[in-house]
């Protein structure tokens, strides 16, 4: 995990093969500045649309260059006490490797001065996540089949 203070600005990013901790994640953003904190934690479900019966873990893998652009997220979003829209401390983690059922995939946690930053802020860091980091899941289910999701 690459943590960065540039300005009093935090930004938190990485991958971790090891069991996520949502309430580090957060601890990382909080500032006496901040009076809104939030954190998204995704979780693995047992049921997807493209899964041939129960889904009963995930196998998530990542292109090597997935972390460098999980930080270029997290900096593009993360903005210093001085900055005249306000302060915004960003943290981001991805699991990657084997999960079961209940497992946190994803922890993005955001302080802000208010409340909508926060919730703005942590919805586009969440989407942007989807949308540009190289991270692919493969699915396992009861029935002993597999299926890959998110292979370009």
């Amino acid at each position: 995990m690459r943590v960065t203070e540039q300005a009093e600005r935090a930004a938190v990013a990485g991958l971790s093969e090891r069991p996520l901790d949502a309430a580090a994640v957060e601890q990382s953003v909080l500032s006496p500045r901040c009076g809104a904190a939030l954190t998204f934690t995704g979780v693995v479900r047992n049921h997807d649309p493209e899964a041939t019966g129960t889904v009963t873990s995930l196998e998530y893998s990542a292109h090597p260059d997935a972390g460098s652009i999980l930080d270029a997220i997290v900096d593009r979003h993360a903005r210093g006490p001085g900055d005249p829209a306000g302060e915004v401390r960003v943290a981001a983690v991805h699991r990657i490797g084997l999960l079961d059922v209940g497992a946190l995939a994803l922890v993005v946690s955001v302080a802000s001065a208010h409340r909508a930053a926060a919730f703005d802020v942590c919805r586009a860091v969440v989407e942007d996540i989807k949308a540009e980091v190289p991270i692919w899941k493969k699915q396992q289910t009861d029935a002993g089949t597999s299926h890959w999701v998110g292979l370009p």
